[in-house]
């Protein structure tokens, strides 16, 4: 069986075994940029992905009667698809980690194959030089950004995550102090557990952050509530 080439990172966990929870995790720049990123999405990303894992209310109806609408009620196709336009998130940078299947119909062109100097975002829009329909559809293909502008934190730094994703530069000072403000005097109940984080832990994540301030916890140690703190 060939392996999996799904993009992941990797997360130390300290757990309070006792309180069964997370404390924090430290992360490196993967992960803290797809954590920031998630303050950057549309809605209809949100919608799509987390619609059969969260209650969305009615935001997915109102989704897919946007996406439903016949195209002569729209000002412009184009349009319509910037609302429904997803926007791809990655966890190692350049590897698109969650669906974008409207982003990349929003991403077609149509192209004149007859003078090939013209391209339109519609089927069938006749081309303004040889008045032939336009119906060769092509890709479009960005350039990547420079490796140093990818994300949204600086490399070479070690990051800690909290429970409830509050994020800070991980020091030894900071976790001592952090430590004494759990009040956790029973060092041997603070386990590390090293952690894979990809596809399937995103999607959990974006989940709980929507239901719970216990985030960390409700990814990885599986908790069923944010009061009682019973983990699988």
């Amino acid at each position: 069986m060939a392996a999996s080439t799904e993009p992941k990172t990797m997360l130390k966990l300290l757990i309070d075994t006792n309180g069964k929870r997370v404390l924090f995790a430290e992360a490196n720049k993967n992960f803290v940029d797809f954590l920031f990123q998630i303050l950057s999405l549309p809605v209809a990303t949100l919608v799509s992905i987390l619609r059969n894992h969260v209650d969305m209310g009615s935001l997915p109806n109102l989704y897919d009667g946007i996406k439903n609408l016949n195209n002569s009620y729209m000002q412009s196709h184009e349009k319509k698809l910037s609302l429904l336009k997803q926007v791809p998130l990655f966890i190692v940078p350049g590897s698109v980690v969650l669906p974008r299947r409207d982003d990349d119909a929003a991403r077609k062109s149509y192209l004149c194959d007859s003078c090939y100097l013209y391209a339109s975002v519609e089927p069938g829009t006749f081309c303004p030089d040889c008045k032939e329909e336009m119906e060769q559809m092509i890709s479009y293909v960005g350039p990547p950004p420079p490796p140093d502008e990818i994300g949204f934190v600086k490399d070479m730094v070690t990051y800690m995550v909290m429970d409830d994703l509050v994020v800070a530069p991980l020091s030894t000072t900071s976790s001592f102090a952090l430590l004494h403000r759990f009040n956790l005097t029973d060092i041997s109940a603070v386990e590390e557990k090293v952690v894979e984080f990809g596809l399937d832990e995103a999607v959990k994540l974006l989940s709980a952050s929507l239901r719970t301030n216990n985030v960390l916890t409700s990814v990885f140690l599986n908790c069923t509530s944010t009061t009682s703190r019973t983990c699988m």
